[in-house]
């Protein structure tokens, strides 16, 4: 990987038909929206019912999620802190191309350090990244559980779990924050919502 990332015998290739092309071609403006929280916040939740509702609108978008791709790109990375950079930046990069194709990508993840999450963010114009933070209480998380893993860490039979024995870093100026209101979590479809309309208050539901 150091041999390859320092290569200088690499050219980029252009061809042809560009962003704005496929972008006009499906009536839509690529972007990447990146859900970052602690696990049991809801991401995966999000991320499927916003595809879900982009798609009955006619919006074209692909999911990336974190989990999942641990099964295939990222099947060979643990959780070490190395590896967790190593996992965001591929899933950056990743990203990227979908956004490039003039999809909707929508990325799900922890992604719990802030440097990792604002080096994808680089990788895009600064408006071509919306980053939408589930700002849910660690209390909540762990009580939902859903895949039993605060149970393991809290038994020291996992280590380096975000919001046990490893930090998470919340964005400090994220697009969307999601948060209880008055101890009540907002339902799927309510967090679909609210990111679709800022999808569309800045104008990624349509070509320009």
């Amino acid at each position: 990987m150091a041999t390859l990332g320092n290569s200088t015998n690499i050219f980029w290739h252009e061809c042809p038909v560009g962003k704005a092309d496929r972008q006009k071609l499906l009536n839509q403006q690529g972007c990447v929206v990146w859900i970052t929280g602690l696990s049991g916040s809801g991401k995966s939740t999000l991320a499927c019912s916003l595809g879900r509702e982009l798609h009955s609108r006619g919006n074209l978008s692909y999911v990336l999620d974190g989990d999942n791709l641990r099964h295939g790109l990222n099947k060979n990375l643990g959780f070490s802190p190395e590896d967790r950079t190593e996992n965001i930046r591929r899933v950056g990069e990743v990203a990227k191309l979908f956004a490039d194709a003039g999809l909707i990508c929508i990325a799900s993840l922890i992604s719990p350090y802030r440097k990792d999450r604002n080096a994808c963010r680089a990788l895009l114009p600064d408006a071509n990244f919306v980053e939408v933070f589930l700002n849910m209480p660690l209390e909540l998380c762990e009580g939902r559980d859903p895949k039993g893993l605060y149970k393991l860490a809290r038994a020291g039979k996992i280590k380096g779990f975000t919001g046990i024995d490893d930090p998470y870093e919340p964005p400090l100026n994220c697009e969307i924050e999601i948060k209880q209101k008055e101890g009540v979590c907002p339902t799927p479809n309510e967090m679909a919502g609210q990111v679709v309309s800022y999808l569309e208050d800045k104008g990624f539901l349509h070509a320009q």
